[in-house]
């Protein structure tokens, strides 16, 4: 393996209960239910076992909240990166005006440091939502790089699936219709690369999709699959991390709670794909999937892995072109 195309990441979007139950429509999510102390425990040990070191993406309202500070904090106590994953999480961020950028930006930040002792310097939007405000915002944060990028041609799709499932009103529909992004985000890079704004530069790290056909490859699609057939999934998700070595992709793959997580865990998320299988089933393809990241890469954090592309690589440089609403 050559130095650049020898590293890959792992990062954790630690959407918890109450947000998914927003996402949906449900009632109930405004007292904020969580399962934080469920999950939590039960991914550090499964990261622990295979000595992996990854980036949690925090929302800041589970930070805000005393009783889950215990399970956040032992998230940072156990080596692994905190990053911002915005206060509210609410997918139409790039909606959302400078000023509430900034507001809903700075303080989850704030809230994210006091419970965790990490100062965050990354950010993954919540629903790969981003606009061009955001960036400006986390470069005037400081940030080092976002990841709220997803290349790929199949967003569209997930949004009819997503409003054919979701119990929404006409006026949540309309504030949710550029979910998933439009299909020209197909077309956005692979590979990481500079953002340009207003002079100032900010790294961008792709949730990475199969490199040529650009559909989806995290975990979620993985156990998805693995429900028809486990030997399928993992021969999908083994050609795509060989087809990243062949173009020379680094792979930043996601993760997200309900990976670990069934039915038993949280019966009120059972429309979420995947929660029927069971916990040992959907833990053995976890681990499959690990253990295929490790035996083709050093894999690493996302602030690791900004480091070294930083070191290794000199990355083209892109003007933010958001389109309708994401300006």
């Amino acid at each position: 393996m050559t130095e650049t195309n020898s590293v890959a990441s792992l990062s954790l979007d630690l959407d918890n209960k109450w947000s998914y139950m927003k996402t949906h429509g449900d009632a109930g999510w405004e007292i904020f239910p969580s399962y934080l102390d469920i999950v939590v425990p039960r991914v550090l040990e499964l990261l622990d076992k295979h000595k992996l070191t990854i980036t949690f993406f925090v929302v800041g309202q589970d930070a805000a909240l005393e009783e889950n500070h215990a399970a956040l904090k032992s998230i940072a106590d156990a080596g692994h990166e905190i990053g911002n994953h915005s206060f509210h999480h609410e997918p139409w961020l790039h909606l959302y005006s400078a000023a509430e950028v900034e507001a809903e930006l700075s303080r989850a930040h704030e809230h994210i440091e006091k419970a965790t002792g990490q100062s965050p310097i990354g950010f993954r939007g919540p629903g790969f939502s981003v606009s061009e405000t955001v960036l400006r915002v986390l470069i005037n944060m400081g940030y080092k790089y976002d990841c709220s990028t997803f290349p790929t041609f199949l967003g569209p799709l997930a949004r009819a699936y997503y409003f054919l499932t979701m119990r929404l009103t006409p006026e949540e529909k309309a504030q949710r219709k550029k979910l998933f992004g439009t299909f020209s985000e197909g077309l956005r890079p692979n590979k990481p690369y500079t953002w340009l704004v207003d002079a100032s530069k900010l790294t961008e790290i792709p949730v990475t999709t199969m490199p040529l056909i650009k559909i989806p490859i995290h975990a979620s699609y993985i156990l998805y699959l693995a429900k028809f057939s486990p030997a399928i999934a993992m021969l999908y998700f083994r050609t795509a991390i060989k087809l990243c070595r062949l173009t020379g992709v680094q792979p930043s793959i996601l993760l997200h709670p309900l990976d670990f997580m069934t039915l038993d865990d949280a019966p009120e998320l059972a429309f979420f794909p995947a929660m029927h299988t069971p916990l040992a089933k959907k833990l053995d393809v976890m681990a499959k999937i690990f253990n295929v990241m490790t035996d083709q890469f050093e894999v690493l954090s996302m602030q690791a892995h900004v480091e070294h592309i930083r070191s290794t690589q000199a990355l083209r440089t892109i003007v933010p072109k958001f389109g309708d609403n994401r300006s």
